[in-house]
């Protein structure tokens, strides 16, 4: 059984709803949702008045990034995961560096 991990992925600031959509065609079209079973956008909906009138909006809680539930032992899903449209990278992963291993959330966080 393969091991899911919670997974930062940060995105163009704006474009969360959007790549979150292209990465889930992906997901569904390389048919990798057993490495990849959930992706999210925390956000909340806030209520405002604006010309006197009652509206709904959603609010991200964290503008520019994504929650990525996976596996990425298979190194095919980190690979679709960094090649979508928008996608700058896995957060705790060092670009430039030495270390390319994204780094999963721990459990306190």
């Amino acid at each position: 059984m393969a091991e899911h991990k919670w997974y930062v992925l940060r995105v163009v600031a704006g474009q969360e709803k959007k790549t979150k959509s292209y990465l889930e065609n992906e997901i569904t079209r390389q048919k990798l949702g057993e490495f990849i079973p959930e992706v999210l956008i925390p956000s909340e909906k806030v209520y405002e008045m604006r010309n006197g009138k009652k509206r709904v909006r959603e609010r991200n809680f964290f503008p520019g990034y994504v929650l990525v539930n996976a596996d990425l032992s298979n190194g095919e899903a980190n690979h679709v995961i960094t090649s979508i449209p928008g996608v700058i990278g896995f957060l705790g992963s060092n670009q430039g560096g030495a270390s390319k291993t994204p780094e999963p959330l721990r459990q306190s966080e």
